[in-house]
């Protein structure tokens, strides 16, 4: 029985840690945000919204969805300001405004330079180890995989 009554409140835990971040339970902006889509995201205003959003964002997968939480997520960061309290995290990321397609720039650079520095790396690996070498399909597998 105790080990019951244990696991029930270690799944409750779980559950409460996993509601999600308090922006984003906050109803403001969970209002906005239905409001938003509501508005922006079918029928004609669904036409509306891709015709002026830029190619490169539909490219990096931007959705109507995604741009009414990314401007609700502002619109809650004022109220939250005006009231003096701390920025919220969303999502379980802080607020970062967009540039270009990239709402996290620089994680994106950072991003790309590691990816940048495996690929250099690799091909420093494949041309001083040779093919015959034991563990060379591994590495380079893993290489392969870790770079996704």
């Amino acid at each position: 029985m105790a080990g019951r009554t244990v696991r029930l409140v270690l799944l409750v835990g779980a559950a409460v840690l996993a509601s999600g971040s308090q922006g984003d339970r906050e109803p403001v902006y969970r209002d906005c945000v239905l409001r938003c889509e509501e508005r922006n995201c079918s029928g004609g205003a669904l036409k509306h919204f891709r015709s002026r959003q830029p190619i490169y964002m539909s490219l990096a997968g931007w959705t109507c969805q995604d741009d009414c939480k990314y401007e609700c997520m502002w619109v809650t960061v004022g109220l939250y300001l005006q009231e003096g309290h701390k920025v919220p995290q969303f999502h379980g990321k802080w607020p970062f405004f967009r540039f270009l397609c990239f709402q996290e720039p620089a994680s994106a650079v950072a991003s790309f330079l590691n990816g940048l520095a495996s690929l250099v790396m690799l091909c420093r690996y494949r041309t001083s180890v040779p093919a015959s070498s034991p563990m060379y399909p591994t590495c380079v597998a893993f290489a392969w995989l870790s770079g996704r």
